[in-house]
């Protein structure tokens, strides 16, 4: 994907390559900015102008996207690929009640012959307490936590195939973080789903996903199984992301990744991490590598992650 810019052409999303299979959860990680909202938007073709596809495919059950109508896109969208966001409050409309909202995804992509019935079957799905009487309250009389179940439940109300959760928790604390997860954890096995999970919380990344992709200024820079990943990481951006969590016993000061993400009108030539990576040489900043092949499912976009693994 790429956009036409005052600075230039900006390239956001280049050359991402993953797959997403039936109940199972892949995390796409990153720094923001790094292309992940990009990417799961481009999933549904939901990136309007000035973006761009230049190349590429994206295919569903080996359909390709791009080959739909406007016509046979409005199935796709909310209905075999449904969205959730990181802040429910600003995409429920404050004015209609939660029952009419999750009632009009119902209605878009299923027959049912009681959509009012199904519409609290949803809610009660979800955890929302009290559904039946739940069904006429308006958004603002829910907390955060109840809204993003809110949410899912819309999500959920086509039966889609894959759910992109696009930061889904970061506006909640701990606990509601926690329960969040464990219902699209549960959700995904009864209804097996694909779920594309963007976060930058790696903590959460270890507790729910199978297997990780990350992004680094447009690029996928390392992908694989999450433990093997996370315990074995090849790329020097990858290690520093591990070393940057918080730990409990840690002291003194909290190791970072030096330098900024590179202005995507403005990457360097090469590596686009060289400028930041310790371990960098004239290759490095000469010479793109490759998305190789390392052990078990592993693929490190390095020239040198052998040497430092």
């Amino acid at each position: 994907m790429q956009f036409g810019t005052p600075d230039g052409v900006v390239r956001a999303v280049d050359g991402v390559d993953f797959d997403l299979r039936a109940d199972e959860t892949l995390a796409l990680v990153g720094e923001s900015g790094c292309g992940k909202s990009v990417t799961a938007l481009a999933l549904a073709r939901l990136v309007a102008g000035p973006g761009l596809r230049t190349s590429g495919r994206v295919e569903l059950d080996g359909h390709d996207m791009a080959a739909l109508s406007e016509h046979e896109l409005r199935s796709v969208r909310g209905g075999t690929i449904a969205y959730v966001f990181q802040d429910p409050a600003s995409s429920l409309n404050p004015v209609k009640t939660v029952g009419s909202q999750i009632g009009e995804m119902v209605r878009l992509h299923r027959r049912v012959p009681d959509v009012q019935a199904e519409v609290v079957a949803l809610m009660q799905m979800v955890g929302l307490p009290d559904p039946a009487n739940r069904y006429r309250a308006f958004p603002h009389e829910f907390s955060g936590g109840m809204q993003q179940r809110v949410m899912i439940a819309m999500a959920l109300a086509s039966q889609p195939r894959v759910l992109v959760a696009d930061e889904p928790t970061t506006a909640l604390d701990v606990t509601i973080q926690a329960q969040i997860f464990d219902l699209l954890a549960a959700l995904r096995r009864r209804l097996h789903m694909g779920i594309l999970l963007i976060t930058h919380n790696l903590g959460l990344v270890r507790a729910n996903a199978e297997r990780v992709c990350v992004m680094y200024a447009g690029q996928i820079v390392e992908s694989g199984p999450t433990e093997r990943l996370l315990s074995h990481p090849g790329h020097p951006y990858t290690k520093g992301l591990l070393a940057s969590v918080p730990r409990v016993g840690r002291t003194g000061r909290m190791p970072g990744i030096e330098g900024q993400v590179p202005h995507p009108a403005r990457l360097p030539t090469g590596c686009r991490f060289h400028p930041r990576c310790k371990w960098a040489d004239d290759r490095c900043r000469l010479e793109a590598p490759d998305l190789d092949e390392a052990d078990e499912g592993q693929s490190v976009r390095c020239h040198y992650w052998k040497q430092l693994t």
